[in-house]
């Protein structure tokens, strides 16, 4: 009787353990991922999943965390809030404790809506939103989360360092951006610094366009050719980027363009020979970056999935995400989110390059460095076969970008 009882009790805690860690439960550390994989967009989701793969696999070449491997899950969300959070439900009902998404900040407001929901629901099954690309700066102010963390810089951050990167020579720029959330962040932030830091320069055009609906731009480069603009400056990505430069660069513009993401999968090969020594792209990373600053190992790993794939590695940002979170979840010695959300708070860590990070407790903002980089000839690495790269051309640091913040975080109990 006595050892039936003690059986029943250890039977109970097995039960407790499973019902308060899923986690444990798994062989591996599910991470789930949504992004477009289908539509428009898929280039964009398609490269994102390859460069995550490749680190994942290198993060667990290093052990993983706590003896288990990482494992990606990937999820099509069509650039649709909806199907993301079909997503979600689905890493959910999984038990997936993170869920990462890169691209829209519509999509990303929802997430974080939606997560914060789930988790004030269900205590024992909550999850974490890994935000590796959505950075309109709403979403770590107005909207931050204790679930959200964000591991690229704000709009408003990049909109700074863009502005600082323009020549004293250019005094009439041109806007376009993209009208969502993101867009109308980048439009706001970049009148903003171009007031404060080069009231020189005079905005003489400014439009928002419908995202990933416009398959000619010509009609905007007339426009632009007309209005005297020296440069456009462009938040920009996907086909709305590419498409926009093609087209300038087919009509023979003499602009010069200033963007965010110029050089992500598919942007070298559409602005080609004649975007020599015109475009400028505010980046997190770019394959001549190690070279520049001497570090061998960093070069030697972009080298191999250089090897491997027909495109640049342009996420380090992703590397830094997966080693935070490898940090996080053996500083928290469990596969609980609350408490691994508690331990990516302050954290902080050198990159890949050997610079100083930090994800900010109070919003949950990693805080790292940028750079600018024009594409040219002559540079060690070229990008996509075309016989231009990416020339590193300004660092800026993490100190340096660590703009102030509003957010007023609610945080649950440890």
């Amino acid at each position: 009787m006595r050892a039936r009882n003690w059986a029943s009790v250890l039977f109970g805690l097995l039960l407790a353990v499973a019902g308060g860690a899923p986690g444990w439960t798994q062989q591996t550390i599910k991470v789930a991922y949504t992004d477009p994989l289908s539509g428009p967009f898929a280039q964009v989701g398609d490269a994102n999943l390859k460069q995550m793969q490749y680190v994942i696999d290198y993060i667990n070449s290093k052990g993983g965390a706590l003896g288990k491997k990482f494992e990606l899950v990937p999820f099509d969300n069509k650039s649709q809030p909806s199907d993301a959070l079909i997503a979600l439900k689905s890493a959910t009902d999984q038990n997936i404790p993170f869920i990462m998404q890169c691209s829209g900040s519509n999509i990303a407001a929802a997430l974080i809506e939606a997560v914060n929901k789930h988790n004030d629901r269900n205590p024992d099954n909550r999850i974490i939103y890994l935000n590796c690309g959505a950075v309109a700066p709403e979403l770590t102010n107005e909207q931050c989360s204790f679930w959200h963390f964000r591991f690229d810089l704000h709009a408003g951050m990049k909109a700074e360092a863009m502005v600082r990167a323009l020549p004293k020579d250019v005094t009439k720029v041109y806007l376009i951006n993209q009208d969502y959330l993101f867009g109308q962040s980048v439009q706001r932030e970049l009148k903003g610094y171009l007031a404060k830091l080069r009231p020189d320069v005079q905005v003489v055009g400014d439009e928002l366009i419908p995202l990933g609906k416009i398959k000619d731009f010509s009609p905007y480069i007339t426009k632009i050719k007309a209005s005297g603009a020296q440069a456009l400056l462009t938040g920009n990505w996907g086909p709305d980027m590419n498409l926009l430069i093609k087209a300038g660069a087919d009509a023979g513009a003499d602009l010069r363009y200033y963007t965010f993401y110029a050089h992500l999968a598919g942007g070298p090969t559409a602005i080609g020979a004649s975007g020599d020594n015109r475009v400028v792209a505010i980046m997190s990373f770019g394959e001549n970056v190690a070279p520049q600053i001497g570090n061998a190992d960093a070069e030697a790993f972009t080298k191999t999935f250089r090897e491997k794939h027909k495109f640049d590695f342009s996420a380090a940002g992703y590397r830094t995400i997966f080693e935070y979170l490898q940090a996080a979840v053996n500083k928290a010695g469990s596969l609980d989110p609350t408490k691994i959300a508690f331990a990516l708070e302050g954290l902080e860590l050198k990159d890949f390059l050997g610079f100083e990070t930090k994800m900010r407790k109070e919003d949950h903002q990693l805080i790292s460095e940028y750079f600018a980089g024009t594409f040219k000839k002559g540079v060690k690495y070229d990008a996509e076969g075309t016989g231009l790269g990416w020339e590193p051309t300004a660092t800026i640091l993490a100190k340096d970008l660590d703009q102030p913040n509003t957010c007023k975080m609610k945080r649950p109990s440890p």
